[in-house]
């Protein structure tokens, strides 16, 4: 009888250390759940997401087709000027897309009109400062200029020479290298003239 008791009591302490195994597993599971739920929650809405989040409201998007920007290897990204047409006021966006790929997925920017005139500032000085960063010849720079949307805009200098880049979207890996500076200025710049060419039209 008391052998029985014994294998009854060790059984049962089996099954509450099994339990507390359990327990312990299925809390380890959840942690990642919770922490991406936070992470979600504290990413930060651009200017495009933020209007379109919007509800209760009707929003008429208009694209016109923009030159291309040529990649420094193969390819090119496509260009759009995006307008959100609103009951009460419009909003202008530069829309600039890397493909997808069988290796990648799209990667959209959606950089808004106030946006892009500083971005064509920023630009120009940028340019400026290229040949003599490159003349430096340090082992490594780097020069750019982000939005409060987290898209980049800059160059690197390695043994004298600059690679201009985007970084189009703030939570991916969505870099981009142009074929050169004049591209993205002659882009960038025609692409604020038409969303002003745009606004004079619509009127809003």
């Amino acid at each position: 009888m008391k052998s029985h008791l014994c294998i009854i009591r060790w059984l049962f302490t089996k099954l509450k250390n099994m339990k507390k195994i359990v327990m312990i597993m299925l809390m380890a599971l959840m942690v990642p759940v919770v922490s991406n739920a936070q992470n979600d929650a504290a990413k930060k809405l651009t200017k495009f997401e933020q209007i379109t989040s919007k509800t209760g409201r009707i929003f008429k998007f208009v694209d016109v087709r923009m030159p291309s920007i040529p990649e420094s290897f193969l390819g090119s990204l496509s260009t759009s000027i995006r307008t959100a047409m609103g009951e009460q006021f419009n909003s202008y966006f530069y829309r600039i897309e890397e493909p997808e790929t069988n290796r990648s997925v799209a990667h959209i920017a959606m950089i808004e009109y106030s946006d892009l005139v500083e971005i064509n500032k920023a630009l120009a000085k940028l340019v400026a400062e290229a040949d003599t960063d490159c003349s430096a010849n340090p082992d490594y720079l780097e020069n750019r200029f982000v939005t409060n949307d987290g898209f980049e805009i800059g160059y690197y200098v390695s043994k004298g020479k600059a690679s201009w880049y985007m970084k189009l979207e703030r939570y991916s890996s969505s870099t981009v290298f142009v074929k050169n500076a004049e591209s993205l200025t002659t882009n960038f710049q025609d692409a604020l003239k038409k969303i002003e060419e745009l606004k004079a039209v619509y009127k809003k």
